[in-house]
């Protein structure tokens, strides 16, 4: 027999201290070879006055096993505390968040009994990477940050996680007729790597139609992938579509730390009542037993309960009259579970791990990051001005133009307002004034910081400022609407 394999637990907040403890219950009476340490994340570090939620003996520990298998955390809102999820997978670079959705008809209630798909997600990068500013009084920002490698990196794993696990399509989630530049990477980067699974077919859509059909048709996906923001909605509604988010498990997998959760939250509401379907993290540590090696484990817990499930015993949140024969609470349910042990269903499929089922997925690195040809031909720079027309910010800014340079455009909120625009167009006092060579061509940063200054003398309050590049002879940012 191997071994045991060291795990970091994490008991959470609100229902994760009594899922958790069902969970652990479980796993030790199936035989899981573990050795577990045991670290506090969540509302109470929070409230010791550690903004991340998370101590630095927490992240030693972490280090040390490279496995957590994590109960929900409850995360204060606003005030500028970061989410303690977010925070985790992405200072350990676990850039894969794998969520299975699957349907257990008819013994929990669908209306696609057949559903099987796997959401992966992006994990590290897009809007969650919470890089966000008030900048004037009327506008705030939330930068939508990406790189091709994260793309390269998340396709790919796509790709082999259907490779390894038997998957016939990939397809990717993207807004790329509106976010050409970096959504428009990603579908790339997902259609230059799938050339390299010629076995897969390959597909992509845009988001709010493909939410739309994982909603009505979900059997036309299978494996589906798409940047943070985007997925985490997808997988919601995936969820819920099989009959209950409380079911689903999530894995986050990184080369140096992976970790393994459920998708629902700490669910402060019912908390203490001893009611919580402990499913969901169940089926996180089961993903976390076939990660580490431990197949045969997985398939013993999964088929546990499948068979509770066949058998209508089942939590407040799935009962249903008519098909569930015994309501049960978080206690009551990892009994039956524990009888179950060692049982295979009737009429669900059985799991086979250890021959046929899921398999750990190969990390492949991304390529190492290419030289390119950058030329700076212009400049962005964000003025905070209020009670004012476009026309009239416009002439404060030509008053202040240097020798060599012209104002090409100003717009509003990403729309075109000056030279050209329409009377309709809702300004505030967020403006983007675009400055580029008078002749075309480049500029010198020299040149842009004395047009800075110049704007500045000017009693021009400009905020921020983006460079414009084309890069190997391609430009690389986007007109406004309009202009």
């Amino acid at each position: 027999m191997s071994k045991n394999v060291p795990i970091t637990v994490a008991h959470g907040d609100g229902i994760g201290p009594e899922i958790m403890d069902a969970t652990l219950r479980i796993l030790k009476d199936a035989g899981a070879r573990l050795d577990i340490e045991t670290i506090e994340i969540g509302e109470q570090v929070y409230k010791r006055g550690v903004n991340t939620g998370i101590e630095d003996a927490s992240w030693d520990a972490l280090r040390r096993t490279g496995i957590l298998l994590k109960a929900p955390i409850t995360t204060p809102r606003g005030g500028g505390v970061k989410s303690l999820n977010v925070t985790i997978r992405k200072m350990m670079s676990q850039y894969a968040n794998v969520r299975p959705c699957v349907a257990y008809s008819p013994f929990i209630d669908t209306k696609f009994p057949g559903m099987d798909v796997v959401v992966i997600r992006e994990n590290e990068e897009d809007l969650y990477a919470g890089i966000e500013h008030q900048q004037t009084a009327d506008a705030f920002q939330s930068l939508k940050l990406m790189t091709r490698q994260g793309a390269e990196r998340i396709c790919r794993y796509a790709f082999e996680y259907a490779r390894a696990n038997g998957r016939k399509k990939v397809t990717c989630f993207v807004k790329d007729n509106i976010m050409k530049v970096t959504d428009g990477m990603f579908r790339a980067e997902f259609e230059r790597i799938g050339e390299e699974y010629p076995e897969i077919e390959k597909d992509n859509i845009i988001i709010d139609i493909g939410c739309a059909r994982m909603a009505d048709t979900p059997e036309m996906f299978d494996v589906v992938v798409g940047p943070t923001l985007y997925m985490d909605i997808v997988s919601d509604i995936a969820a819920q579509i099989t009959g209950s988010v409380g079911l689903c498990p999530s894995a986050n997998i990184g080369e140096f730390c992976s970790m393994f959760e459920a998708i629902h939250g700490s669910a402060p509401d019912i908390a203490g009542k001893g009611i919580a379907n402990p499913s969901g993290l169940l089926h996180g540590a089961i993903m976390m037993l076939v990660h580490i090696g431990q197949g045969d484990v997985a398939e013993t817990v999964n088929n546990a309960w499948l068979k509770t499930i066949e058998q209508g015993i089942h939590t407040g949140d799935i009962y249903r009259d008519g098909v569930s024969r015994e309501r049960v609470d978080t206690k009551g349910f990892c009994e039956a579970v524990l009888k179950n042990m060692g049982g295979t269903p009737e009429t669900l499929k059985p799991v086979d791990f250890t021959s046929g089922g899921p398999k750990k997925v190969q990390l492949i690195q991304p390529a190492p990051i290419r030289a390119v040809k950058k030329e700076l031909v212009g400049f962005d720079a964000y003025i905070d001005h209020a009670n004012i027309k476009a026309d009239g910010l416009a002439e404060k800014v030509k008053a202040a133009l240097i020798d060599g340079m012209t104002l090409k455009v100003i717009a509003s909120r990403g729309t075109a307002v000056w030279p050209e625009g329409t009377p309709e167009t809702y300004t505030g006092d967020h403006w983007s004034c675009r400055f580029i060579a008078a002749g075309g061509g480049t500029i010198t940063k020299e040149a842009m910081v004395k047009q800075l200054d110049a704007l500045n003398q000017a009693g021009l309050d400009f905020i921020k400022i983006e460079t414009l590049f084309d890069i190997d002879d391609n430009r690389a940012y986007s007109y406004a609407q309009g202009e």
